[in-house]
């Protein structure tokens, strides 16, 4: 493919992609670590980190086929930036809910980026991207919908812990 300013804003939001799933693998590592009285939402995180894995290898594939890599910088920066987002709600007493928020609202961030990329792919011609990029779309809106509709869930496990004076913040 020809370089075309729409293809360097493909090849950009890509690397920006790849960089926010190494956050979210950060993030949900230190989450899982610390996970004590939530197993299904431990299991469900371990489940994404998988996902995550796989959509970070179907990132790297479209930079290859573009013949493209990943920015290191920009990965190790959100590696960075998760890890200390995380760090950051591990000192707090709600600490699960504030995680359970967060993760929720990161799912929404990267559907939204999923779905500019295709947008992007469909633009300058990358089709071959569309059905990668749909793929890691869909199990963002799974995990999305998983924590919707878990929270509920989540939150009066946290309310039942904390009114019998356990450790309910993780």
């Amino acid at each position: 493919m020809a370089t075309s300013p729409t293809r360097d804003l493909f090849v950009v939001g890509l690397r920006n992609a790849h960089a926010v799933e190494n956050e979210a693998l950060s993030i949900m590592n230190r989450q899982i670590d610390r996970l004590e009285n939530y197993p299904e939402l431990s299991a469900r995180l371990r489940t994404h980190v998988e996902e995550t894995n796989g959509q970070l290898k179907r990132l790297d594939d479209i930079l290859g086929s573009l013949g493209e890599d990943n920015s290191t910088f920009k990965d190790v920066a959100a590696s960075f930036m998760g890890n200390m987002a995380a760090l950051g709600h591990s000192m707090a007493g709600d600490e699960i809910l504030k995680n359970s928020f967060a993760d929720y609202a990161f799912e929404n961030y990267e559907i939204a980026a999923y779905r500019s990329l295709i947008t992007m792919a469909e633009t300058c011609g990358a089709l071959a991207a569309v059905p990668l990029l749909k793929a890691s779309l869909e199990e963002e809106q799974a995990m999305a919908e998983w924590l919707e509709m878990h929270l509920p869930q989540i939150t009066q496990r946290y309310i039942a812990l904390e009114s019998a004076g356990e450790k309910a913040n993780r």
